[in-house]
Parts: structure tokens; C-alpha cells; sequence
């Protein structure tokens, strides 16, 4: 026994004390054939802007109250003083080349507001550059200089990549021309504020100011992603960094070679992520889908049928796990394309078809109004139905609220204004038209006892029916 084992022994010693070689000089990843291969595509961008300065001369004295400009005006008698009146602001970034006629990707910020746009290749050529659109959604704008037989680049499969695959920078930060910073892929998908038409890879990519534009390499040598934001405190890279996936960067690229704007689909709602509590409280199983908390008037949304509280679970036939996933799909169908969608409403799980529209811009999104919540005035109260927040703090499946009060029923009741309505004389109220056929169906000058919630806090009230 003993003979049997002491070979066994020595083994497992040897085992344990001889390092274990994850990595060796040769598995290590070799980029410098990428390199090689894809600098001669990378550019420098260089934008300038003329700001006008001193057009108001008062604008040159600092925090001047407001009874002192009069004085100032005609101290200069309405014109500026002499000087230069106005001066020019540098703006650097990265570049890369897509086609040998000369279109250029790079990214919006970087060029936006521009008057003068010139670009530097890898020979130091320099080049006047045409701005041929801009997408301030994604970020990106596209370029055009006068040139032929230039050398481009690859694009690849941003959906491909896998979290620690690594992937290479290749760009100017703070002016170090044609910089080349590794890492791995830190994450996929991300949802940055305010951004939610680009589903970005996050890396640990070096990336500084002067990176940004700039193309993400994997190991291919193709381009995977356009490198555009970094997480930072102190203006210099952290350790995250953000870059628009190359599936994002074609369809732009394709939109605004052919049209010069960027068209994306549009719902016309505000949706909120589904949280446990709330699964449970709709009757789903698990968290999953978008809440639609607001619908706006005379949007897609509202022209197919859908109703604030509604979850929506599948949008042509994808299920949407999380929110942040509805915006990435619609913007990214087709406009005038009809899609089916399924949703819950009501515990109960229908389909409804719409056809996606062109999604306005901001401005004209601000200034769109919410879709109009049923109300109706019966006996002097003007009520509304409740939306699907409400019925879930008060814990309660329908109900009216309280908008406005006649001066006649303010003297003959203690209701209130914002009191919610859930029943009149025992009978349940789910929404206003619940409301009027009961209020309808008492006599006129008799009492109609209703169970409402102030403060949420249930309370007994009499309120005088009058018609």
C-alpha cells in the first residue's frame, strides 16, 4: 500500500508546487499587425468655430447689475469698443476613413457648430472636410473630403463581442497623434442618462480627450465601435470608457451618406421599468416588459389603442426583458413599418398593432401634450381616472379623483379637491364613467354616501346629489 501511494504522493507534491502557466509570451494578444494595417485610416479632426464675443459691449464687464447697462450703452455710445470682436475656438478629435472617395466618420461633438473643418491623415496631408450630416442622437456625423484611393477601414460585428474579448484604440489624446490604448470589453449594451437610441460597449480602454471619433478595433482588425464618451472626476480616463457599437455606426453611416439625416422609429410614450413590487401588483410572474406611464396626443401609441398601465412584453415578437430595451427597438424599425406588440392590461395579456412614425425632435417632443385623461362633471364634481401609480400606492383597482368642486358642493359636503373616489353607496367605482351612471341613477336633492381616500387614508363622506 504504502508503494502504491508514495508515487501518488510525489505527483500531487509536483502539482502543487509547479506554477500553473495561464499565460505565456506567446498567448498574449500581438496588435501590432492591426495596427499597422489600420493607422493609415485613422484621421485627426480639426474643427474650428468663430464666437462672437463682444457684440454687446457690457458683455466684457463681469457680473454688471442691471441698472448699471443703460450706462454702459451709452458710455459706447451702442457700439462695441475697439478690439477684437471675436475668437476662434479649437475643437480636436478622431476620425476614420469609410470609403476610398473620402467619407469620414467621426463623432458629432467634435464637429458640431463648426465653421471650418479640416482633417490630417497619417501622412500629414491635410484636407478641408465637408460636413455631410449629423446625428446628435447617436453622436455621430459624417464627413466628405476631395480625395481618391484612400485606405479604409473593416467593419465588423459589434453584436460579437464577448465581455473580455480584447479590443484596441487607435487616436490623438491630447494631440500625441495616432495613439494606440488596449483593453478588454467591460460590458455590452449599457444605457447612459439621457441616451437611449445607443446601446453602448463599455471597455477599459485608455481613452482621453482627443480619442473621441476614434475606431475600436478587436483582434480581426475591425472596426467594432466608435470610441465617444469616458466615465471621469477628473477630466482624464478612469478605467471606464464608452464606444457607439459598429451596428449603430452603419445604419447612421448608411442614413446620413443617402439622406443626411437620421430617421428613427417612434411610439409617442414615457415608459418606467417593471420592479418586483409592481410585477406582483399587475399579475406578472417576474419583473419583465416597459410600463407605459404617459402617452402622448395624437402619437402612434395613442392612435393603436394603448392606455396608461399598460406593460408591454413583446415588441415584434421580441420580448422586452427590461425598458431601457423598447427604445433601442423602436428607434431602430423602420418608419411606417406596422408591428405587432403584446402587453398586459388588466391581468390579461392582448396584441395590438401599430404603425410606427418618425420620431420628432426634442424640442418638438417638449412641447407635445399629454394624452387626455377621461374626465366627467356629475352633481358638481369634476373627477378623472386614476392612473396605475395611484392604484398601487393606495392599493386599490380602480377609482376617481377629485379635480374640481361647484361652489353648491362645497356647502353641502366636506369632499375635496385630490380626494379619490373608489365607491358610491357600496357599490365599486373604477373610472369616471363608473362614476356618472351611478351619480345618475340617484334622485335628485337625496344624500349618496362615498368611501374615498385623502392622505391615503379611507374616509366615509355625504356628498348632495343635484342634477
Amino acid at each position: 500500500m504504502k508503494k502504491l501511494f508514495k508515487p501518488l504522493a510525489i505527483v500531487l507534491i509536483s502539482l502543487i508546487l509547479t506554477p500553473t502557466k495561464i499565460f505565456s509570451a506567446d498567448s498574449l494578444p500581438n496588435f501590432t499587425e492591426v495596427v499597422e494595417k489600420n493607422i493609415p485610416s485613422v484621421v485627426i479632426v480639426n474643427a474650428k468655430k468663430n464666437i462672437d464675443q463682444n457684440n454687446n459691449p457690457r458683455l466684457n464687464v463681469p457680473n454688471v447689475p442691471d441698472e448699471f447697462k443703460p450706462f454702459l450703452d451709452k458710455f459706447f455710445n451702442g457700439k462695441p469698443p475697439p478690439g477684437n470682436q471675436s475668437r476662434t475656438t479649437p475643437s480636436f478629435g478622431s476620425g476614420f476613413i469609410l470609403s476610398t472617395d473620402g467619407y469620414i466618420m467621426t463623432n458629432n461633438h467634435v464637429v458640431s457648430n463648426a465653421d471650418e473643418i479640416t482633417i490630417r491623415l497619417s501622412d500629414d496631408t491635410v484636407l478641408d472636410a465637408k460636413l455631410i450630416g449629423q446625428d446628435e442622437r447617436s453622436d455621430l456625423a459624417l464627413l466628405k473630403v476631395e480625395a481618391k484611393n484612400l485606405p479604409i477601414v473593416s467593419i465588423g460585428d459589434s453584436n460579437s463581442l464577448k465581455l473580455g474579448e480584447w479590443v484596441l484604440a487607435i487616436g490623438s489624446p491630447f494631440g500625441f497623434d495616432h495613439t494606440v490604448t488596449a483593453g478588454i470589453v467591460s460590458g455590452k449594451k449599457r444605457n447612459l442618462p439621457n441616451e437611449s437610441y445607443v446601446p453602448y460597449i463599455q471597455t477599459d480602454v485608455a481613452i482621453n480627450p482627443g480619442n473621441s471619433g476614434g475606431p475600436l478595433f478587436n483582434l480581426q482588425g475591425e472596426v467594432v465601435g466608435v470610441n465617444a464618451q469616458i466615465y471621469t472626476r477628473s477630466g482624464g480616463f478612469m478605467g471606464v470608457s464608452f464606444a457607439i457599437p459598429s451596428e449603430t455606426l452603419s445604419n447612421v453611416y448608411k442614413q446620413l451618406k443617402d439622406d443626411g439625416k437620421v430617421k428613427r422609429g417612434w411610439l409617442g410614450v414615457f415608459i418606467q421599468q417593471v420592479d418586483k413590487d409592481l410585477a406582483e401588483s399587475f399579475g406578472l410572474d417576474k419583473a419583465k416588459g416597459a410600463v407605459v406611464a404617459r402617452i402622448l396626443e395624437n402619437s402612434p401609441a395613442e392612435k393603436a389603442g394603448l392606455k396608461q398601465g399598460d406593460i408591454i412584453l413583446k415588441f415584434d415578437n421580441k420580448e422586452i426583458r427590461k425598458s431601457k430595451d423598447l427604445p433601442l427597438m423602436v428607434g431602430s424599425t423602420n418608419v411606417n413599418a406596422t408591428v405587432k406588440i403584446e402587453l398586459l392590461r388588466d391581468k390579461k395579456v392582448i396584441t395590438k398593432f401599430i404603425r410606427i412614425e418618425e420620431l420628432p425632435d426634442d424640442d418638438m417632443i417638449a412641447g407635445m401634450k399629454e394624452k387626455t385623461i377621461d374626465k366627467t362633471t356629475v352633481s358638481g364634481l369634476t373627477v378623472s381616472d386614476i392612473n396605475e401609480s395611484m392604484k398601487k400606492n393606495l392599493n386599490i383597482y380602480g377609482g376617481v379623483k377629485v379635480d374640481k368642486i361647484s361652489a353648491d358642493q362645497l356647502n353641502n359636503s366636506k369632499i375635496k379637491v385630490n380626494d379619490i373616489v373608489t365607491h358610491i353607496n357600496n357599490n365599486p367605482i373604477y373610472n369616471t364613467k363608473d362614476f356618472e351612471k351611478e351619480i345618475n341613477g340617484l334622485s335628485k336633492n337625496t344624500l349618496a354616501n362615498l368611501l374615498v381616500y385623502r392622505d391615503n387614508t379611507p374616509l366615509f363622506l355625504a356628498i348632495k346629489i343635484s342634477k
